[in-house]
């Protein structure tokens, strides 16, 4: 399975339910990530991504505790085993996990590949990310040029766990 996030120089990725930034580039290289396959996210997640991913072909899949939580052309889970179940019928390479810290939380160690946008900026935050470059289980494996948009600095960084 795979993530992807964007987090700062620090590893925070949000603060009161919210992103810190939209990067067209990034969002444009997430739509094209995930078109066709399946996208898992959390409730408060999909509060936040609902437009970016309710267009092209995906499967969404919102993991939450609320039973009332009802959405057009979302599968809702109940808990991890009833996700990691409902997602035994799919290749592990085309499914994405996209958030919030709790979902990448449980998830983490289940995944191989960590499609990380690390922007060279520190925010304000309150949701964070663990910090990959001191986990010895994961690696760089590829990583872009600097890029810019606007005054702001990021790049592409990809990690793939150690096997």
């Amino acid at each position: 399975m795979n993530i992807l996030v964007t987090t700062d120089s620090k590893w925070a990725i949000g603060k009161n339910g919210k992103q810190f930034v939209n990067i067209p580039e990034n969002d444009k290289l997430i739509r094209q990530e995930t078109e066709g396959k399946v996208v898992v996210m959390g409730r408060l997640a999909y509060a936040l991504f609902e437009n970016a991913f309710s267009l092209g072909k995906r499967k969404l899949i919102v993991l939450t505790n609320d039973k009332k939580f009802d959405k057009k052309n979302v599968q809702c889970v109940y808990s991890v085993d009833e996700l990691l179940e409902e997602l035994k019928q799919y290749n592990s390479e085309d499914i994405f996990i996209v958030g919030g810290a709790s979902v990448f939380e449980q998830l983490l160690d289940k995944c191989d590949v960590v499609h990380l946008t690390k922007i060279n900026y520190s925010y304000e935050a309150d949701k964070y990310f663990p910090n990959l470059d001191e986990n010895a289980a994961w690696k760089i494996t590829n990583r872009s040029d600097e890029k810019t948009y606007f005054d702001l600095e990021y790049e592409f960084i990809q990690y793939e766990k150690v096997k």
